[in-house]
């Protein structure tokens, strides 16, 4: 049987990490995908676009170079380099293309490879809440989902050449109440500023919750026992 090459299309260090917890050996791969929510568009099918999307885009981008020039390695000082058109960076490779390999494996279609893309967003009185774009936005998200119930919402998407499907894992979480203070505090360590809905469960932020029902690592960023379900259709 043809060995089949996973890639991650997401530099979330998070997904990088709970995608490892499950066993898998992949590569990561970036593409830039625009995170804009169409006007009539639910959060549901959002997200669940978004995770297709960038998907589709890596196996896009994989396609439609020649495989020659799209063969990444990983160097001896674990800094990966190409055979044609990169700059090599610390740990990070960008191909021309647009492309950008994070401590990759060999990527190549000279074997079957699945991609598996994610999205993660926040809702709370009916509005998507993404990444913050300043303190002033942070605050905006924190106060409103202090004290009250909101939902994350994490989609996850596995394609290959030959099929696609995505699932989508909504988890209930529970704020408690926030003083100014505890944001202004929460803010200024950094935490918040990639996380969508302006905090991180896993760090800091996961002393603002009481109570969650549905999927912890949804909510992280890749729920493990659906992914791992999804990948086993695959691989």
């Amino acid at each position: 049987m043809e060995k089949k090459h996973l890639v991650l299309a997401s530099g979330s260090p998070r997904r990088k990490e709970l995608l490892s917890q499950l066993g898998y050996e992949f590569s990561v791969l970036v593409t830039d995908v625009e995170e804009c929510k169409h006007a009539q568009e639910t959060a549901e099918e959002y997200v669940k676009r978004l995770s297709l999307d960038k998907a589709l885009a890596a196996l896009s981008l994989l396609k439609d170079n020649p495989s020659e020039k799209q063969h990444v390695v990983p160097s001896s000082d674990n800094v990966v380099s190409s055979v044609d058109n990169v700059a090599v960076g610390s740990g990070i490779v960008t191909i021309d293309s647009g492309i950008v390999v994070l401590d990759s494996d060999a990527i190549s279609l000279d074997s079957e490879t699945v991609v598996l893309g994610s999205d993660t967003v926040v809702v709370s009185q009916g509005q998507v809440l993404e990444k913050p774009t300043d303190f002033a936005d942070s605050k905006r998200m924190l106060t409103q989902l202090a004290n009250e119930r909101h939902q994350v919402m994490t989609a996850v998407s596995v394609v290959s050449e030959k099929k696609q499907k995505t699932e989508i894992i909504i988890t209930d979480v529970w704020f408690k109440p926030l003083s100014e203070q505890e944001i202004e505090q929460y803010w200024q360590t950094g935490e918040p500023c990639d996380k969508a809905g302006s905090y991180g469960i896993q760090g800091l932020g996961g002393r603002f919750v009481t109570r969650i029902e549905g999927s912890y690592y949804a909510v992280v960023g890749l729920p493990l026992y659906e992914t791992d379900q999804l990948l086993q259709e695959f691989l």
